[in-house]
């Protein structure tokens, strides 16, 4: 099996926190003046703050080098040798779904986004396939949020988008959310994710997770019970009931 970083670096980094969030070991958060253009206060009519509900999976991609298209764990290794089965099956999902990444990305990029297979924090009812895809990068820049949706648009599912426009307080968010979200969440969703830009770029990030949110709590690791699966392949997301003994295993 290979074990090389394809790209030479990590396929995705980490969000900084916004106040009240829960935080988990080596998280970190946002500056205080980055939370007041998030939840109060824009800095001027430059500031464009995107909002979409953050999903609780694996977080992976598949990048484009050498025109091949090849799927990766976040720590940018491939997905094909993880000794867990949820990546080995992004990894087979990704080549059954080859010619849209193919065709989507350019060489050089990458499609970062949330397996929501494996239930890792929350369960999900999935009523579309387990891959949410929120970025689009070439390295360490993302790209803008009109690019993103514009090529994204009828190929790939999008985070719930919750907010557009100016700053977004957090008790607002928690409205928007609603008990589940916008992608069957059966615990409830895990919280939101703030993109703030300006002038047609992306300028950070900022994430909340709800302070009741048990991160990896139906992972076996974890719970020292079965694995719990949101999806499988061949399986209908109708008999992936909560109460189904297909769930697990």
């Amino acid at each position: 099996m290979h074990t090389d970083k394809p790209l030479g670096i990590k396929a995705y980094g980490s969000i900084p926190h916004l106040p009240g969030s829960r935080l988990g070991p080596g998280d970190h958060k946002v500056t205080d003046g980055q939370a007041r253009i998030c939840l109060e206060k824009a800095r001027d009519r430059h500031d464009r703050i995107i909002l979409q509900e953050k999903v609780d999976g694996s977080n992976v991609a598949a990048a484009k080098t050498g025109g091949v298209i090849v799927p990766l764990i976040r720590a940018g290794y491939r997905a094909v040798s993880s000794r867990f089965e949820q990546h080995r099956l992004f990894a087979n999902w990704v080549y059954e779904n080859y010619a849209r990444f193919d065709a989507l990305l350019n060489e050089g990029e990458r499609l970062v986004g949330e397996w929501l297979a494996q239930a890792h924090g929350t369960r999900y009812a999935l009523s579309h396939e387990p891959f949410v895809a929120f970025d689009l990068m070439r390295g360490q820049t993302r790209a803008p949020f009109a690019e993103f949706t514009g090529r994204l648009a009828g190929c790939f599912v999008m985070p719930f988008l919750l907010h557009e426009g100016g700053p977004c307080s957090i008790e607002r968010a928690q409205l928007l959310l609603g008990r589940g979200g916008g992608h069957g969440a059966l615990d409830g969703p895990e919280g939101a994710v703030w993109r703030v830009e300006r002038q047609g770029k992306v300028d950070f990030l900022a994430k909340w997770v709800r302070p009741d949110k048990e991160d990896g709590c139906y992972l076996p690791e974890m719970s020292g019970g079965a694995e719990v699966w949101n999806w499988r392949p061949g399986v209908p997301p109708g008999n992936l009931r909560e109460s189904d003994p297909a769930r697990t295993g």
